[in-house]
């Protein structure tokens, strides 16, 4: 299938990573692919000093603690907005280190407190843990917050792809299970519904970067079984929870030759029907992950919303 994928973006198109998940021995290529890829991607200097260390949170009953990467900046003035930062990976790939340019470039720009979690993967760790694991990092954010100098009316929760999966599930959890209370939830190009059944999960077979395929080995991993089966929980594959009342500020962002792309377009309008204040960003002729190619004027303007978004819903 041929797509109108953005002038800026085809020339890019060879040298982005190849994700192939057939079985486990690709997915441990593609492991080994994207830490690679990590180092080679472009240091980002921020312009004024951000703290940043690892550490471990508390992990969720019986369970291993959670490593997270906390960002402060050093030059803020009093208590600021706190971020949990989810980073993608189609649940079964990705670290702290993928996305911390990106992370850091967040907290500079911003001048809050992010911490990015290293939740445990697929298909070594299906699902409950991952989303537990992010539930984890939530709960120590908002218990630690006086101690953070984060404003505990301002904690937000985000991330893209399967990290935007994870953000709703983890913000469902918090509903449900009385808190904490988030002000603000960022779901980039956010992987949401098992079932695999929209035009666009069923079309994109070839796209760049993410695909059906991908999305089928993906999906089961986390799952630990076949997915679109009758018993899924909400909190795994969130496109099922039958009520979206209550819930936080939503941003959500899709593209356009992306298999995810109607999934996420139906969860906005699903939030917004349930009353849940919800912008939605849609990107022409742009595929999942193309941001990648930070050089493109698409992909400027998506990081541009993104920071605006998260100024927005944390009240900076």
């Amino acid at each position: 299938m041929s797509y109108a994928i953005d002038a800026e973006l085809v020339p890019w198109l060879d040298m982005l990573p190849k994700v192939t998940l057939v079985d486990y021995e690709a997915l441990l290529a593609a492991r080994a692919e994207q830490s690679q890829l990590a180092g080679l991607l472009p240091a980002y200097e921020p312009t004024s000093p951000v703290d940043v260390r690892d550490t471990v949170v508390p992990g969720p009953s019986d369970a291993p603690d959670v490593p997270v990467r906390v960002y402060t900046p050093a030059n803020r003035q009093g208590p600021v907005p706190g971020l949990v930062y989810i980073h993608g990976g189609g649940f079964v790939l990705g670290d702290l280190d993928m996305y911390h340019p990106h992370v850091l470039r967040l907290a500079d720009e911003l001048g809050i407190v992010i911490v990015s979690v290293d939740y445990r993967l697929a298909p070594e760790h299906p699902f409950p843990a991952p989303v537990e694991d992010c539930y984890a990092a939530l709960e120590w954010v908002a218990a630690k917050a006086g101690e953070l100098r984060i404003d505990p009316a301002r904690i937000g929760i985000g991330g893209e792809s399967a990290g935007g999966g994870l953000t709703a599930g983890t913000v469902l959890l918090a509903r449900d299970r009385g808190g904490p209370e988030l002000c603000f939830q960022y779901l980039g190009i956010p992987e949401l519904d098992d079932s695999l059944d929209t035009q666009s999960m069923r079309d994109y077979v070839d796209t760049p970067l993410w695909n059906r395929p991908n999305a089928i080995y993906s999906w089961t991993s986390y799952l630990g079984t076949e997915p679109g089966g009758d018993d899924v929980s909400p909190y795994a594959a969130p496109i099922r929870a039958t009520d979206l009342s209550g819930l936080p500020p939503a941003f959500v962002t899709t593209c356009q030759y992306d298999p995810l792309r109607d999934e996420g377009l139906e969860y906005a309008r699903r939030l917004a029907h349930a009353g849940v204040p919800t912008e939605l960003r849609h990107y022409p002729a742009t595929f999942h992950g193309s941001s990648l190619v930070e050089s493109a004027a698409v992909s400027r303007r998506m990081f541009a919303d993104e920071v605006e978004a998260l100024r927005r819903g944390l009240r900076i």
